[in-house]
């Protein structure tokens, strides 16, 4: 099973940006769907962003144009990165693995990088 570690969260004015990573073990990266998911305050968590192991891209809609996911199989990484954050994007970002886009949610996940965008 891959195991996942976020970085790169932390405290963030509104309007700012801010670049979380994601480091995978093991050999299969490539061949993992990669995505990301969101807690916020009294939330349940919600989807953000995925990406294909061929590099295709899908967003949530209050991503959409604010939000770039990306991946470097040579280094089993997985990036967001966030632009005009607002003080709404504030939660607790995962990384997921899955083996498909529709069944993301039932992969492995990580531990979580907290993100807090200030008014």
């Amino acid at each position: 099973q891959v195991q996942l570690v976020e970085s790169g969260g932390g405290l963030v004015q509104a309007g700012g940006s801010m670049r979380l990573s994601c480091a995978a073990s093991g050999r299969t990266f490539s061949t993992y769907v990669m995505g990301w998911f969101r807690q916020s305050p009294g939330k349940e968590r919600e989807f953000v962003a995925a990406i294909s192991r061929s590099g295709d891209t899908t967003y949530a809609e209050s991503s959409k144009g604010r939000f770039a996911i990306s991946r470097d199989n040579a280094k089993n990484t997985v990036y967001l990165q966030m632009n005009s954050l607002k003080p709404e994007d504030t939660g607790l970002f995962y990384c997921v693995a899955g083996s498909q886009f529709s069944t993301l949610a039932g992969g492995s996940w990580g531990q979580g990088t907290q993100v807090t965008v200030s008014s």
